[in-house]
């Protein structure tokens, strides 16, 4: 652990790992390491579950396998993995025995030295990995050490007990993270935007939002929020931040006082900047950010904000956004086949995320459809229906689009493809293609999640842009 001191009151402590997902097997070999003694339990008892436990089994870890419900006896501390739901019997037997639950970012938190990289953290319902690697990118371009963590790149727990010593860390966390995050407290935080999503893991809009809002709790410097969104303003509004921090705003707009935003195509701060009741500083263009989609500058406004809060020069802004690009699956373009772009957001897997991805484009043929989640559509299709030359519907829960679609975009042609196949996507871009005239963009943007068909968005993306390409192959 290099140079870092961990306290030793882990000796012979009693923790039970509650999971054995992606954060849940890290948590119980770093908890053993310092001397605990481990049970890990977990609601599954399948082949790979027997695999990693046997491995656990060997490094002194206890593991009880097709029981995730009942705290074992002695638990002094449970750690949970981030998808585990509040109503689980166990955190109930915890609540009961006055044992603290903590997630794997409390964990991370907990275990940071006295000279630990402050945190510059993100959350809201859609857009965080892509602010979360922006900001990391104009850290870097700030000369500073740091690194994209927490849901994405360096985990929490490498990053706080690993040997690189970082200056700062550009913090990715969910609202099944905060939820189980009581005491982190962040430098500064953004709370980029809020739409009903995961429901029934929170159990209500106003828990959620809740969990939400504890990112901003302790703030020293600034909380960022989305002006647009007035919901995050109340989030800042209900947080007990450290005297002297600042609410500043992001928006699409002209920026006044105490916020950044967009004059003429280019970025500007006038949050912070000597004199903000007169001055603005430029930060980038507009053309600096790639692909330059509303809710993606909103992104970029976001990154900005929580790097200046953390004194990054403006330049700094302007070169990480140069040298950002963004993950697979978000708003990418595949190809232009006679003159129609496929552009590939598979990741827009709620009706936040399709709303914004369907406002970059105009006309658009829309592919959508799969597993809704409890989700309606009809704010969404009236917000775009004047964009739409048509719609290809797939996946289980597409015929609450065409209904949707019905009410609100009457005459807008529909295909409805009753099919699962591997070949499904590809005859969804087929249809798309005959619809689609020059000018236009095919994009996926479904609007539901993936696993009625899919693995997850990363294959669905992947099919769709395999269809994309051996289309162009064909009209070559």
């Amino acid at each position: 652990m290099g140079s870092r001191q961990v306290s030793t009151s882990w000796q012979g402590k009693n923790v039970t790992v509650a999971g054995m997902g992606v954060s849940g097997i890290p948590a119980a070999r770093v908890l053993a390491g310092l001397g605990a003694r481990v049970t890990v339990v977990n609601d599954g008892d399948d082949e790979r579950s027997r695999a990693q436990a046997a491995e656990l089994e060997a490094e002194g870890v206890t593991v009880r396998l097709g029981d995730g419900d009942t705290l074992p006896e002695g638990t002094e501390l449970v750690v949970t993995t981030p998808g585990w739901q509040p109503g689980k019997p166990l955190f109930a037997a915890a609540a009961e025995a006055g044992v603290e639950v903590w997630g794997d970012v409390e964990l991370a938190w907990r275990l940071r030295g006295p000279d630990a990289a402050p945190w510059l953290a993100v959350t809201g319902t859609n857009g965080k990995t892509t602010t979360v690697r922006m900001l990391a990118a104009i850290l870097e371009a700030a000369g500073l050490r740091t690194a994209a963590v927490g849901n994405i790149g360096v985990s929490l727990l490498d990053a706080v007990l690993g040997e690189e010593e970082y200056d700062v860390l550009a913090v990715e966390l969910s609202s099944y993270q905060l939820h189980w995050a009581p005491s982190v407290r962040a430098h500064s935080a953004a709370v980029l935007n809020l739409a009903p999503d995961h429901l029934d893991w929170h159990g209500s809009m106003g828990a959620y939002a809740a969990d939400k809002g504890r990112v901003y709790e302790g703030n020293q410097v600034a909380c960022v929020y989305n002006v647009a969104d007035k919901a995050t303003e109340d989030l800042v509004r209900g947080a007990d931040v450290e005297e002297g921090c600042r609410a500043i705003g992001f928006t699409l707009g002209t920026p006044g006082p105490s916020q950044v935003g967009v004059v003429d195509d280019i970025l500007v701060d006038r949050a912070f900047v000597e004199n903000r009741q007169k001055q603005a500083q430029e930060l980038a263009q507009v053309s600096d950010v790639n692909p330059p989609a509303p809710h993606n500058i909103a992104n970029a406004l976001a990154a900005a904000a929580l790097a200046r809060a953390f004194g990054v020069p403006a330049t700094a802004v302007r070169d990480g956004l140069r040298a950002f690009r963004s993950d697979p699956h978000r708003i990418e373009l595949v190809e232009e086949i006679e003159g129609v772009r496929y552009v590939d957001d598979s990741k827009a897997t709620n009706t936040h995320a399709a709303e914004a991805s369907l406002a970059a484009y105009d006309p658009i043929v829309w592919i959508a459809g799969g597993l809704a989640k409890g989700a309606t559509f009809d704010e969404l299709v009236a917000t775009a229906a004047k964009r739409l030359r048509g719609v290809v519907l797939m996946g289980a829960d597409r015929a609450l689009i065409r209904e949707a679609l019905a009410r609100h975009a009457p005459e807008v042609p529909v295909v409805d493809l009753d099919r699962t196949d591997t070949g499904a996507m590809s005859a969804a871009v087929g249809e798309a293609a005959a619809l689609a005239r020059p000018g236009d963009t095919v994009l996926l943007a479904p609007a539901c999640a993936s696993m009625d068909m899919f693995v997850n968005y990363n294959k669905r993306g992947e099919a769709f842009a395999d269809a994309v390409r051996a289309l162009a192959a064909e009209r070559a």
